[in-house]
């Protein structure tokens, strides 16, 4: 085995691990999760009373809250900076903050809109990964895990949702250049393309939600824990193995026949 992954053996210290957009809905399910398998994790996000509501009464030796604007490289740095003070080192980002627009056709959408969306959910996204690529690449002993939050737009587009689907297939070219540059570092980088997950986000859905035929028609969601439960999988995995792409999605949600 390689020795890079001593840390994940029993008796090894606690992994080290960022959650972005750790504040609500999948980030928050995903933080929790790993707190309780042990990880210390440092919660990252834009407002602050939420990721102390995440922390909970997490012990304060495990939990470290950082208010962060992943959009901003002087706030993304000061994350990173804040983790390796901290603990210094890092084993896990999982790479999850992002934004939508309100359902827009293509010819009414602005270039605000476009901009807000792709400015979190791509540049944000490699922001953070560029931080914890240089921390993962610097320590001793070297390597770690980036896991980025794909979706199921990643694969199959919404209409009237441009930003957010293009800003979704972008992650996956990332992801494929960070595993391929990782290599040499002991860096895995895998990607999560969730599916309708049960959070304040996908409450429209049980109202009902634009089809790619047209119709409207409400969608099935499915408990944001297992979503949690298989990025802390992905975490744990020894770095000699990754999970390259991961699907998990409401079973009977409209994925298959939407392209």
């Amino acid at each position: 085995m390689d020795s890079r992954d001593d840390r994940y053996i029993a008796g090894a210290p606690a992994p080290i691990s960022v959650v972005t957009g750790a504040g609500s809905g999948v980030g928050r399910a995903v933080a929790r999760e790993l707190l309780a398998a042990g990880h210390r994790v440092a919660l990252a996000g834009r407002r602050p009373e939420a990721l102390t509501e995440t922390a909970g009464d997490t012990a304060p030796d495990s939990v470290l809250v950082v208010p962060t604007d992943v959009t901003r490289p002087e706030s993304v740095e000061a994350l990173f900076t804040a983790v390796r003070e901290r603990w210094g080192r890092l084993d896990v980002l999982f790479n999850n903050a992002g934004v939508n627009a309100p359902a827009t056709p293509l010819a009414e959408f602005t270039l605000d809109q476009w901009q807000r969306v792709l400015d979190t959910n791509l540049t944000g996204a490699f922001l953070c990964a560029q931080a914890a690529f240089r921390l993962m690449r610097d320590q001793d002993p070297q390597g770690g895990r980036i896991i980025n939050n794909g979706s199921i737009s990643a694969q199959v587009p919404r209409p009237n949702a441009i930003a957010y689907n293009a800003s979704k297939h972008a992650i996956t070219g990332l992801t494929k250049s960070i595993s391929l540059e990782g290599r040499a570092f002991g860096i895995a980088c895998g990607q999560i393309d969730i599916g309708n997950a049960a959070t304040e986000l996908t409450e429209r859905m049980k109202a009902g939600v634009l089809q790619a035929d047209g119709s409207v028609a409400p969608e099935p969601t499915m408990d944001v824990t297992h979503v949690a439960e298989a990025v802390r999988y992905m975490a744990g995995l020894p770095l000699a193995a990754n999970v390259q792409f991961m699907t998990v999605m409401a079973t009977t949600m409209p994925l298959i026949g939407r392209g």
